[in-house]
């Protein structure tokens, strides 16, 4: 009896030990075949949430993210160059002649060479100058009348407004009559068709000159069509002698 006491006690103690031994030996074997039959799965590993990419980042293989050199925040678009806008459109001037050469109907009538031809008369004084045209004969009587002739002709940079013959046949006799007689009347008269300026096409549009007589002439108009005090017209412009530039008009003046 004593004897199977003892052997119970070796069996235990055998069974003890091979518990472990056959646990160890079942473990690994679970994990390295899941699909055994009538072993437990162990749980699968909690997933860890993928962190959420910020603007400007690129994920980089493995999880892990890293800023893009590409798309810096701290580097700003600069705006782009606005078009400026193109230039203004300046208000037109006047249109006014050629300022080299002469303009106007009446030129036709002036020859082209020779005597009294404008390649002439630019080498002249200009009392000398027109003298040897017929249609400023009437004019030309009252300069030499009134003593200006060689006031004219010693001035520099004047211009002279010479009315035509056929301007003073718009005067009446008695008008007529009454500058040619009163000498104090004809210097006033010839002296008012004298500005002290030079004045060239540009400065037609709006001029305004002053005369050797004392008071002022106004000039207006446009491209080749220009008037002297709204009244005469010219037909000849911008003739040039030696020492001043000639207009020739339809209508003689009235002094102011």
């Amino acid at each position: 009896m004593k004897s199977s006491r003892i052997r119970r006690t070796v069996v235990s103690a055998a069974a003890v030990v091979a518990l472990p031994v056959s646990l160890g030996v079942m473990a690994p074997q679970a994990f390295a075949d899941p699909a055994a039959p009538g072993t437990p799965t162990p749980p699968s590993a909690p997933v860890t949430p993928s962190t959420p990419t910020s603007p400007g980042e690129s994920t980089s293989p493995g999880g892990s993210t890293s800023p893009s050199a590409s798309a810096s925040p701290s580097e700003s678009t600069s705006p782009s160059t606005s078009t400026s806008p193109g230039p203004s459109t300046s208000p037109s001037r006047t249109a006014v002649p050629n300022p080299a050469v002469p303009f106007g109907p009446g030129c036709s009538s002036i020859p082209k060479t020779g005597t009294g031809s404008l390649a002439q008369m630019a080498t002249e004084k200009v009392a000398t100058a027109i003298s040897h045209n017929p249609d400023f004969t009437t004019f030309l009587s009252l300069v030499k009348k009134a003593g200006l002739t060689d006031r004219l002709n010693t001035a520099k940079d004047i211009t002279l407004f010479v009315p035509t013959n056929e301007a003073f046949k718009k005067l009446s006799t008695a008008q007529l009559d009454q500058i040619k007689n009163n000498e104090a009347q004809l210097r006033k008269v010839v002296k008012y068709h004298v500005a002290e300026k030079k004045v060239t096409p540009d400065l037609l549009p709006n001029g305004v000159f002053s005369t050797w007589e004392g008071t002022t002439l106004s000039t207006s108009g446009s491209d080749r069509t220009f008037k002297v005090n709204d009244t005469a017209k010219i037909l000849c412009g911008n003739i040039k002698t030696e020492n001043a530039t000639v207009y020739t008009i339809d209508t003689v003046l009235t002094p102011k």
